[in-house]
């Protein structure tokens, strides 16, 4: 996967449960591009219609927490958000990421990213530049197979990839 180049970061507190992420009231479809028109509409109304694709999420602890649904993944990709970056994840909301194919990354300088932040982010080597305030945080390197997750789009690509198959039914 390619570098992550000039993003621009939006911030979000602590505990941003998957609620708040992709409300359950549109968890009636799993059409992407409808779960991407409401993302972050509890959070902050507008986000959506401010965003630009390739832009960060940026959040404090636990983020993803409360429900294991996908959706909330989904929903971030989709709205053109490149990546993820938090003090911490919830278990079950880091996996989903991976598989549904959206990098996200945990450093713990995340509360020092103020809004606006222009970012770069080299997945491989494990750096993300804020040249903004001219400076760089270090992440622990992605696992190999979960890089190949990323640059494959999500499990799904991943596996028929893998089975030689793009047709194949999972």
């Amino acid at each position: 996967m390619q570098a992550i180049k000039n993003a621009k970061a939006w911030k979000f507190g602590d505990n941003i449960d998957t609620d708040l992420i992709i409300a359950a009231r549109y968890l009636n479809t799993t059409d992407s591009a409808i779960l991407a028109s409401h993302l972050m509409e509890d959070a902050r109304n507008g986000f959506v219609d401010s965003i630009t694709k390739g832009d960060i999420i940026v959040a404090g602890e636990n983020f993803g927490c409360g429900s294991s649904r996908e959706h909330a993944p989904v929903a971030i990709k989709a709205a053109g958000i490149s990546a993820v970056i938090a003090k911490s994840y919830a278990r079950i909301f880091y996996r989903n990421a991976f598989n549904t194919g959206l990098p996200i990354l945990e450093i713990k300088e995340a509360d020092s990213i103020k809004e606006g932040d222009v970012l770069e982010i080299d997945l491989k080597g494990g750096v993300i530049k804020n040249h903004t305030q001219n400076c760089d945080y270090v992440f622990n390197a992605i696992p190999p197979f979960m890089l190949e997750l990323l640059e494959s789009g999500g499990l799904i690509p991943y596996a028929k990839n893998k089975l030689g198959n793009s047709n194949a039914m999972l």
